[in-house]
């Protein structure tokens, strides 16, 4: 990550991946990271510390954390 973010809340995908979502603070841009790769996931496309594509994951979450940062 380059600059300043913000931790929103983390989501579990139904592979198993938890994914990071973040606002960068000087440009207001949401990103998410793949922070943990599922044991059981199969997906090339989610490797650890690297983003995902937002409509590639709204597909797959399964679980919206509750866990919010200020």
């Amino acid at each position: 990550m380059s600059g300043l973010v913000r931790l929103l809340g983390f989501t579990t995908l139904a592979c198993g991946c938890v994914v990071g979502h973040y606002r960068e603070v000087a440009t207001n841009r949401e990103l998410s990271y793949v922070e943990e790769k599922g044991s059981t996931c199969d997906s090339q496309g989610h490797r650890r510390n690297h983003t995902i594509v937002q409509s590639r994951m709204t597909a797959a979450v399964a679980v919206l954390s509750g866990a919010r940062a200020s």
